[in-house]
């Protein structure tokens, strides 16, 4: 190492590290159609319509994310691992589009069968509160609030989950998603469900494709 080179976990070396990620991904968005009468989302802030001023506290979570969790809960015999893709986009308004997919891994990481996908929207509001509106497609929908903890990490819980007649008995979850190591994307989820309390459920580290 020399005088000029970064030390490790300084604001430099993130910077350093982010600047070095950013060559992967700051050429990649998610598709578009070029005939849309209207703006396209986008997940990358290099391009499209600018960030709304009311989504700047979210601005750290736009892009494609991708990654591998764990999933745990007393009621299923886990822990199992899976893949997962979560893409956060806007298109100028005060709000992000969130989406979530999902797919089972067997312990050499080959993937199983697609699982979990869960859609829905992020709305910040003027006191910092963040709405955050979640549709599962098992049938389950979810409105939580939060705020921001830091400028990069944000804890929302459920105020309200209805469900289907078909749909498991989901009664409370909780998410704390947080940018680590120079920049990745991690999150826990607690949920309450089938006769538990609340608990952990769902963890899993990601790593930014686009943006």
């Amino acid at each position: 190492m020399t005088d000029s080179d970064p030390v490790p976990g300084s604001g430099d070396a993130a910077i350093t590290a982010a600047e070095q990620r950013a060559e992967q991904t700051r050429h990649r968005n998610l598709p578009q159609f070029d005939d849309l009468p209207i703006p396209a989302d986008t997940a990358n802030l290099r391009e499209g319509p600018n960030l709304h001023d009311a989504c700047l506290s979210l601005l750290p979570l736009v892009g494609v994310w991708r990654g591998e969790g764990e999933v745990v809960y007393p009621t299923i015999d886990g822990p199992f691992k899976f893949g997962q893709q979560v893409t956060f986009a806007h298109d100028g308004r005060p709000f992000l589009s969130y989406e979530s997919r999902a797919w089972l891994l067997d312990d050499d990481g080959n993937v199983i069968r697609p699982a979990a996908r869960e859609v829905g929207w992020w709305r910040p509001q003027g006191d910092d509160t963040i709405e955050v509106l979640l549709s599962h497609a098992t049938g389950i929908q979810e409105i939580y609030y939060g705020t921001p903890r830091t400028q990069t990490s944000w804890e929302i819980s459920t105020d309200v989950v209805t469900r289907t007649s078909t749909a498991k008995d989901v009664t409370a979850a909780k998410r704390l998603y947080g940018l680590v190591n120079n920049g990745d994307l991690a999150y826990v989820e607690e949920r309450a469900m089938m006769g538990q309390p609340l608990q952990p459920h769902t963890s899993a580290y990601l790593r930014r494709v686009v943006g």
